[in-house]
């Protein structure tokens, strides 16, 4: 434990000074989206330092909350949530649901990091909506405060979906013009499509299928749709 205990015997402050330790609830979600490596976690929180990440890993295996498994033969090491850390996933659950209905669409939308909002998509592409073969997406974003600002996905059958920051070669498939905000607000359920491309934000053009089905091959996240979200108006 590196926070400073609070003094109170509550389990409540106990729990929070478990989690407390900035960046240690993030991890805990990248995990639980399928990043298992050290730089695919990292990829996935940009905002923390690989010594910072390091360290909230190991207070981490220290709390029982991860697993570090290693494999001597190929030198790979992998980060597991343990059960432990999966029982808290109710209550993180509970807070996103708090957060869509009560923190304001500005706030929510406020951050412009393309690269974080692509690595989230990657998770969400459905493989078999799509037609049979290589797809490629390419996205551009007009507001992004990352590095990057073009992106390509490559969907192939079989394999992870493939994030691209520089062009990777292939035909593209389907172009999206758009900004991390209007991309975000969709993702979230804040906004719709139909309103962002009505006003112009969002743009795509490629093969018309692929326009038309964007809704089941990207899926949204999954509190896109709770009950009393706080939409844009």
């Amino acid at each position: 434990m590196t926070t400073k205990p609070f003094g109170l015997f509550c389990p409540t402050s106990k729990a929070c000074e478990v989690l407390n330790p900035r960046w240690a609830i993030q991890i805990l979600g990248e995990l639980s989206t399928g990043s298992t490596r050290f730089n695919d976690i990292k990829r996935g929180l940009p905002g923390i330092s690989p010594t910072l990440l390091a360290k909230r890993l190991k207070e981490m295996q220290q709390n029982g909350l991860v697993e570090r498994i290693d494999d001597p033969a190929s030198g790979v090491i992998d980060y597991i949530r343990t059960a432990k850390a999966a029982e808290l996933d109710p209550i993180l659950e509970g807070l996103a649901r708090w957060a869509q209905r009560n923190v304001s669409v500005d706030v929510a939308l406020e951050d412009r990091d393309a690269d974080v909002l692509m690595w989230t998509l990657r998770n969400r592409i459905v493989v078999d909506a799509l037609p049979p073969g290589r797809t490629v997406v390419r996205f551009n974003f007009s507001d992004a405060t990352s590095p990057a600002s073009t992106y390509w996905l490559v969907v192939r059958p079989g394999v992870p979906v493939e994030l691209c920051a520089a062009d990777p070669g292939f035909e593209v498939d389907l172009f999206i013009e758009t900004g991390v905000s209007v991309m975000t607000g969709i993702y979230l359920g804040r906004i719709s499509y139909g309103r962002e491309i009505d006003s112009g934000r969002f743009f795509m053009s490629g093969d018309k299928r692929l326009e038309k089905t964007i809704g089941r091959w990207l899926r949204l996240s999954m509190y896109a749709g709770i009950e009393g979200l706080a939409r844009a108006v």
